[in-house]
């Protein structure tokens, strides 16, 4: 293994920065050569490939989003676009690659591995949803940027005695708003993997209101229903005047909290490692605040499971 290669694929994630840097540092230390692919999988079959130094990774590990870009690919998910991103590699002397995203990204890195190209997946993605590992890149800053939304709208909810639904991301996965209600005091939380009835909703915020409370904020998934919907849903069944909030697209950006930093530091140069090591179809994660690696294939075989216990908590804490 003399020359490695990095690439960011799918969504952007607070910490994809210090996960190139580390890649790109830890490799340079193990006297390794370091080549960035800029544009994800789409870049690596247009040949859009660099070598990077230490100084091109220098004062990143703040930044969010992901210098080297990223791309939606469906060529990739062709054997004719797999063996056209080998070939590249194989053009520029490329040995193994990082491929640091989410799901669809370790499909692609798994496809290039069968193709006997040595790869191994870093997992950054805000949606918390990649099974093996507890935690992804950029969940953490995240959900702490949607609790900082949620407390300032509690200002403005209060001040006009309303109820706030508040959409947050999570397509299939339910962790940001799990997370985020139960840290920002939420009177209800609607996520995919549990079932909601709007009419339990509805006499929580009647209860809340009997006893003198004149605001509350909901929580919900984008992967259920729109804010919009859910709001109508509200108000139709307890008469009470409701906003919505969506969040979008804030919730990826920002400086990446110290958290995603060490997380995104540790697995980036992991990774790197196991290169080293000579093997790939592996994911790095983190377990018990211990750093692992496992094969592809238990990713793909496993569903991500979300801890129902905070569920119950949640609704214990705001009756």
């Amino acid at each position: 293994m003399k020359k490695i290669g990095v690439l960011t694929s799918g969504g952007d994630s607070p910490g994809m920065n210090a996960a190139i840097r580390a890649v790109v540092r830890k490799a340079i230390y193990h006297n390794l050569e370091v080549y960035g692919v800029y544009g994800g999988y789409l870049g690596l079959i247009n040949g859009n490939i660099k070598k990077l130094e230490l100084g091109s990774v220098g004062d990143i590990i703040h930044r969010g989003g992901t210098m080297l870009y990223s791309a939606r690919c469906e060529e990739f998910k062709t054997k004719e676009g797999q063996l056209k991103g080998v070939e590249q590699l194989k053009k520029h002397g490329i040995d193994g690659l990082v491929v640091i995203g989410g799901d669809g990204s370790y499909r692609g890195a798994k496809a290039l591995t069968e193709l006997g190209f040595p790869c191994v997946g870093v997992p950054g993605t805000i949606d918390n949803d990649i099974p093996g590992t507890e935690h992804t890149i950029g969940f953490d800053t995240a959900l702490n940027t949607v609790i900082d939304a949620i407390d300032k709208i509690r200002d403005t909810a209060s001040s006009h005695e309303r109820t706030f639904v508040v959409e947050v991301m999570g397509r299939n996965a339910g962790d940001i708003a799990l997370w985020a209600g139960l840290a920002g005091g939420a009177e209800a939380i609607v996520i995919p993997e549990e079932n909601y009835d709007i009419n339990e909703i509805a006499d929580r915020l009647k209860r809340s209101h009997e006893r003198g409370k004149r605001h509350s904020i909901i929580i919900v998934a984008e992967g259920v229903c729109r804010g919009e919907e859910l709001s109508k849903q509200i108000t139709e069944a307890t008469g009470f005047a409701t906003w919505v909030t969506v969040l979008g697209h804030v919730q990826r950006g920002g400086s990446p909290s110290a958290f995603d930093r060490v997380l995104a530091s540790r697995l980036g140069a992991r990774a790197v490692e196991l290169l080293i090591e000579g093997k790939g179809g592996r994911a790095v994660g983190i377990r018990k605040n211990q750093v692992v690696d496992y094969d592809f294939d238990e990713v793909f075989s496993n569903e991500h499971t979300l801890d129902l216990e905070l569920c119950k908590l949640s609704k214990e804490l705001s009756i």
